[in-house]
């Protein structure tokens, strides 16, 4: 028989336990856990497969959190005291209901992971601090609404993968081409017809790493390559060639969308 939610409480105060585990335990409200809060000692609390539909302000009780995951509740707001959880480096919110992240949200100052997957998010849902979370190694904004992507993305230095796939995308800013770092790109099931020349800066082709881009509508030209292999696009992409096209046809494709 599972622990009941105070007595799971009461053992990481007495024990002084730093993971604390309440998945799957129909939760729908974090207050009517008595003590929860006073545990100012966690690393990690686990909260996915609930049925949350908020979180208190009460977190930034909880300190020393460093993973915080709340996968697959109902979440609609976060509280903008949740950037207070200084240490926070794992920070899983995906499958929830999400239209907009709170203000100030940018300023979680050791933040390494974000999982934002299966929301309802887009461009005008994020702060406009956001793009400060220079720390991020990994961002998933994989199905939400995005139709373009901040061209401040540029300034996630450490970002190393950067997953985007099924949203409603229609170009991808130059300064993707800034994330020098980047190992894993995912553009799936998008509404991509070409790609910008500076995406040709990164390296992408290699054993290593990922670059997973079907399901788009490329033009001519780009999917043609793709038809070759993702190290004929990059070859392409990053010739006089297609510079030169490029303007002209992102011109084109904004212009039908615009109209559309």
């Amino acid at each position: 028989m599972s622990k009941s939610l105070k007595k799971i409480v009461e053992e990481s105060r007495e024990k002084n336990i730093p993971e604390v585990d309440m998945c799957d335990r129909g939760i729908s409200n974090l207050l009517d856990i008595p003590g929860l809060f006073t545990l100012s000692n966690i690393t990690q609390l686990v909260l996915s497969h609930n049925k949350l539909n908020a979180v208190p302000p009460n977190i930034t009780e909880l300190r020393n959190l460093e993973v915080l995951n709340m996968f697959n509740n109902q979440i609609e707001e976060l509280p903008t005291q949740i950037s207070s959880l200084q240490k926070l480096k794992h920070l899983n919110l995906g499958m929830n209901r999400l239209s907009t992240l709170p203000r100030g949200f940018g300023s979680l100052p050791a933040l390494e992971v974000l999982d934002l997957t299966y929301n309802n998010l887009n461009e005008s849902s994020l702060p406009g601090n956001f793009f400060y979370l220079t720390t991020l190694r990994a961002l998933y904004l994989s199905d939400n609404d995005f139709e373009i992507l901040p061209p401040d993305i540029g300034k996630l230095a450490k970002l190393q993968i950067l997953s985007l796939r099924d949203n409603d995308l229609i170009s991808l800013p130059k300064e993707i081409g800034d994330l020098a770092q980047l190992k894993e790109l995912h553009i799936q099931g998008n509404r991509l017809t070409v790609l910008p020349p500076e995406l040709g800066n990164l390296d992408l082709t290699g054993p290593k790493q990922v670059f997973k881009a079907e399901n788009n509508s490329w033009v001519t030209p780009i999917a043609d390559q793709f038809q070759l292999g993702i190290s004929h696009v990059f070859e392409y992409i990053r010739s006089e060639t297609f510079y030169n096209k490029y303007q002209q046809v992102l011109f084109k494709v904004l212009k039908m969308f615009e109209v559309g």
